[in-house]
């Protein structure tokens, strides 16, 4: 019999692929995406130096107060937009970004879309 890979085996690997084509750089930093069954997370980083510029997630009470839900379309929309905000408030215009395996449509689709509309390149 032919066993089947999970999902998240296939992400990972997915993931690494991603991974080795790009890096982030100081002038340009890497937007690197997660999402679980509950939450989302964005961060931006610097590979180079190995440090974490701006970090947000649904976890965080100031996101997750304005939010009914932290899993849907709607919160990775408002997650875009606070990392988004948050990246240009530290001089970070352009960014990689990585979507860390995961199929770009439906929440890392909004998440990109609302980081662009707050004023990132990528």
């Amino acid at each position: 019999m032919i066993s089947k890979k999970s999902r998240t085996e296939v992400r990972e690997k997915k993931h690494l692929k991603v991974r080795n084509r790009f890096s982030g750089t100081p002038e340009r930093p890497r937007l690197s995406v997660f999402r679980s069954n509950k939450h989302m997370y964005a961060q931006i980083i610097d590979d180079v130096a190995g440090k974490t510029l701006v970090a947000a997630s649904t976890v965080e009470k100031a996101v997750s107060s304005e939010l009914k839900f932290t899993d849907n379309v709607e919160a990775a929309t408002y997650l875009g937009s606070v990392i988004g905000k948050r990246a240009i408030e530290k001089g970070i215009k352009q960014v990689v970004f990585d979507r860390g395996g995961f199929i770009y449509q439906g929440k890392i689709k909004a998440l990109a879309d609302a980081a662009r509309e707050a004023g990132l390149e990528f």
